[in-house]
């Protein structure tokens, strides 16, 4: 299949202006990387500067800052020092004081909550005393018990020729 020759040369004129355009790219892509060198440079020598700006006012503002804070130092020692002297008196007189009235509320307190206490344990005392005595004597009459059960057990298992001699002497 042919194509018409008005057809054909359209295609032709519009690839001889991409390739004018194409051949015009080498051109541009230099300026372009010229452009982008000199912004480099520009942007480095701009931050060097900057850099250089900053730390001569960090210097400046560091040096104010301390001879700032030299002066005022003495001033403030100086004024807590004599706040210091003045409010140390008055706290010890407030604190004597104070530790004077809470001394005799808390011999007082101490005194009662001992009392209340002791009455306690020797109440506590009695009732252990009471039980104690109640189980010492139930296990003395079981040991009593137990005994007489032993002693009537072994009467009734020795042998007759050793129950008619009569009762052994114990000696104690």
């Amino acid at each position: 299949m042919t194509m018409p020759p008005q057809a054909l040369e359209k295609r032709v004129a519009r690839l001889e202006t991409q390739v004018m355009e194409l051949r015009e790219l080498p051109r541009q892509v230099a300026e372009l990387t010229s452009q982008i060198v000199q912004l480099r440079e520009d942007m480095h020598s701009e931050f060097s500067a900057t850099r250089e700006e900053f730390r001569a006012a960090d210097e400046t503002i560091v040096r104010s800052l301390r001879e700032d804070i030299r002066a005022g130092d003495e001033e403030t020692r100086s004024v807590l020092r004599g706040e210091i002297r003045a409010g140390d008196e008055e706290t010890r007189s407030v604190l004597r004081e104070e530790i004077r009235a809470g001394d005799e509320e808390t011999r007082s307190v101490l005194r009662e909550e001992i009392r209340a206490g002791d009455e306690e344990t020797r109440s506590v005392l009695r009732e252990e005393v009471r039980e104690t005595q109640t189980l010492m004597r139930v296990l003395h009459e079981d040991v009593i018990g137990r005994i007489s059960l032993l002693q009537e057990h072994s009467a009734h298992a020795t042998p007759p020729a050793a129950r008619q001699k009569g009762p052994r002497k114990r000696s104690r």
